[in-house]
Order: structure tokens, then C-alpha cells, then sequence
């Protein structure tokens, strides 16, 4: 993702709604999750608050240590629990892995709703990357608790974009909440915000951030493609990433590109390739439910799983050099069903061509 501001005339773009009525945002804010894109979240909103500590839970008490320690205990305050995540907080982020313990959650926060009844309004907004029926299930439950709403907000953006500040946020669901929390997140944690209107499932967030996922996808696998061609043609990668960076000067794909190059598959410092597998599952399950073929993320989802098994050996055998891949990786695959070694990029023998 781009790491360029937005220009301040497009202000209106930026922030799709007008300032709500607490400015200020005196509300208790929390956090349930400190993964690659969520400690930096988390951290640029604590900065951000100007009376109350944020409040953040994580599964791995480690990581709420660790930025409790590198903010001090004015600016985070951890808790044990959802339930007490739930009874601390006014508007509650979920920013986790998968469809399962995003579910998991929220029926922890519906018991602690149910068990201690609020009279204020509590915001619950679900920014993990979730199929859309999954979005609707969450709204049904949590919207059925009187004073309780949610909304979705997935962002686009690898981790050094969300260090920075600079995600892009799509929401849907209640619009009072959604302009509370969109002056919460701009400009501490994203560049911009685009509204998808009230329907959290239907034409939504959530959907949008399939799509959205798709063109990286989708990009990632035709550039591994065509830099696996060079490679075994025997076009030095530095060239072949030259002419690309001249083409195609976006930042998203030059760093990708630049990865697939150099073999810099770290999956802790990017986003995951078990990540990659479960958004490239939705999306085809989405393409599948619509008839709406995309055969070039079939074709990356099955590198993504050559990838990881091929990682998963290497574990095995005491040889991997990552705890866990990077979705780039997938240009291992490529190179595999084009017989040439998994990684080593550079390495390689190019094509002798006959005078």
C-alpha cells in the first residue's frame, strides 16, 4: 500500500463523514489483538488518546506486555479477559486471524454483554479480514443487545504502512458509530476512510476487502510468474526488477517484486501465508457463490499451498529460515512447477539458447 498522505484538499474523501459530536473522543478505547497489523494499531491509537489509557487484551499476554512496557502505564492498560475488555471499554477493535476466533470472540463479548448489562453505547468493530456472511452472523448478535452496535472496518496495509499511520479503513454498519470511529483512526492509524453504507454483509467492508486482496493477489502471482520466466531465461533479477520498477513504479508491487527477488520471505515482519490461504479461500468461495471465475487466484492459491508445504518440510528437517512465510512466498511454487529450486532466487542457470 501506498506510504503517500492523501492531500489535505481531498478532506472530504478522506473522512466521508461529518465531526461527531465528541471530538475529542472521550471514550475508553480497546484493542483484542496484537498481531503483525494490530500492535501497530493499537499503539498508534494509544498515542493518540488524550485522557484514557487504550485497554488491550491478547491471547499472548507477551505482546500486551511488551507494549504496556514500550508506552508506559499511562498510555496502556492490559486486562485478563473479553469479558472485562468488554465491561472497560465504550468501543472495542478486533483485529484477529481468522474466521473461527473472530467468532470465538464475539460470543465472549455477547455473554459479557449479557451478564453485565450496559447503559451506554458500546461500538464493537470487527477490522479482521472475514468472509461476509461471518460479518452479518456477528452483526445479528451483537446489535441484538439493547445500547450495543457494530460495524466493520477492515484495513489495507502491511505492517510498516500501519507503523506509519497510513492504512486505508472500509467500514459498514450503523452510521453514528461509523463517524465516531473514523475520527478515532484519521490520521492516528489510517490515511483514509471509504464508506460501503449500513449493510454489514451485502456489498460490504468486508467484501470489499476480498477484492481489494484480490488485485494484490492476483498481482503478486502474475509478477512472480513473469520474474520466475527472467530468471530461468537467464535475465539477471536485478534487471528484470529494474524494467519493473520502471513500468510498474507502485510501492505495493515494487515491494513485493522486491521480496520475490531477494528470497525475503519473513512472514513476522509482513503478512502471513496462512493469511494469504485463508483470504485467497474467500475469495474464491465468494467467486464460486456469485459465478464470477478468477482462475488466476486459483492458481495462486495453489502456489501459496505448494509454499507452505515446502516450508513445512524444511521445518521438519531443522532447515527453515523462517518461522513463518510470507505471502510472497507463493513465487516458490512457481518456481517448483518450473523445476527450478524454491528459493535460491538468483542462483539459478538460465536457459542456454542455441546461436
Amino acid at each position: 500500500m501506498s506510504d503517500v498522505l492523501l492531500s489535505p484538499k481531498d478532506k472530504k474523501d478522506t473522512l466521508p463523514y461529518s465531526r461527531p459530536a465528541t471530538p475529542d473522543h472521550g471514550h475508553r478505547v480497546g484493542v483484542y489483538g496484537l498481531g503483525a497489523i494490530g500492535y501497530h494499531v493499537a499503539k498508534n491509537l494509544a498515542n493518540s488518546l488524550s485522557s484514557l489509557p487504550l485497554v488491550v487484551y491478547n491471547r499472548t499476554v507477551a505482546k500486551s506486555e511488551k507494549l504496556a512496557k514500550e508506552l508506559g502505564p499511562n498510555k496502556v492498560s492490559i486486562v485478563q479477559s473479553p469479558a472485562e475488555l468488554v465491561d472497560s471499554c465504550d468501543i472495542i477493535f478486533t483485529i484477529l486471524a481468522n474466521d473461527e476466533v473472530v467468532k470465538s470472540a464475539y460470543k465472549q463479548f455477547y455473554q459479557a454483554l449479557q451478564a453485565t448489562p450496559s447503559g451506554t453505547v458500546k461500538i464493537f468493530v470487527e477490522s479482521s479480514t472475514i468472509y461476509p456472511t461471518v460479518a452479518g452472523e456477528l452483526d445479528n448478535l451483537i446489535s441484538s443487545v439493547s445500547h450495543a452496535r457494530f460495524i466493520t472496518c477492515p484495513v489495507f496495509g502491511a505492517p510498516a504502512v500501519a507503523a506509519k499511520g497510513l492504512l486505508i479503513a472500509a467500514m459498514s454498519g450503523d452510521y453514528r458509530s461509523k463517524k465516531e470511529v473514523a475520527y478515532l483512526l484519521v490520521p492516528a492509524v489510517a490515511q483514509k476512510v471509504i464508506d460501503l453504507g449500513g449493510n454489514v454483509e451485502k456489498g460490504s467492508a468486508p467484501t470489499f476487502k476480498l477484492f481489494g486482496n484480490s488485485l494484490i493477489l492476483g498481482t503478486m502471482e502474475a509478477m512472480a510468474e513473469s520474474l520466475t520466466l527472467a530468471e530461468k531465461a537467464g535475465v539477471d533479477s536485478s534487471v528484470a526488477l529494474t524494467l519493473l520498477n520502471d513500468l510498474f513504479p507502485a510501492p505495493i508491487m515494487t515491494g513485493y517484486a522486491d521480496k520475490m527477488a531477494h528470497d525475503r520471505f519473513d512472514g513476522t515482519q509482513g503478512f502471513s501465508i496462512d493469511g494469504g490461504i485463508k483470504d485467497a479461500s474467500h475469495i474464491r468461495r465468494l467467486t464460486s457463490e456469485l459465478n464470477s471465475p478468477m482462475p488466476l487466484i486459483d492458481i495462486a492459491h495453489q502456489h501459496m499451498l505448494t509454499a507452505r508445504a515446502g516450508h513445512i518440510s524444511n521445518t521438519l528437517q531443522g532447515t527453515a529460515k523462517y518461522e513463518t512465510l510470507d505471502w510472497s512466498a507463493l513465487v516458490s511454487g512457481v518456481r517448483v512447477t518450473a523445476g527450478l529450486a524454491a528459493t535460491g532466487s538468483g542462483s539459478h542457470t538460465g536457459v542456454v539458447l542455441d546461436e
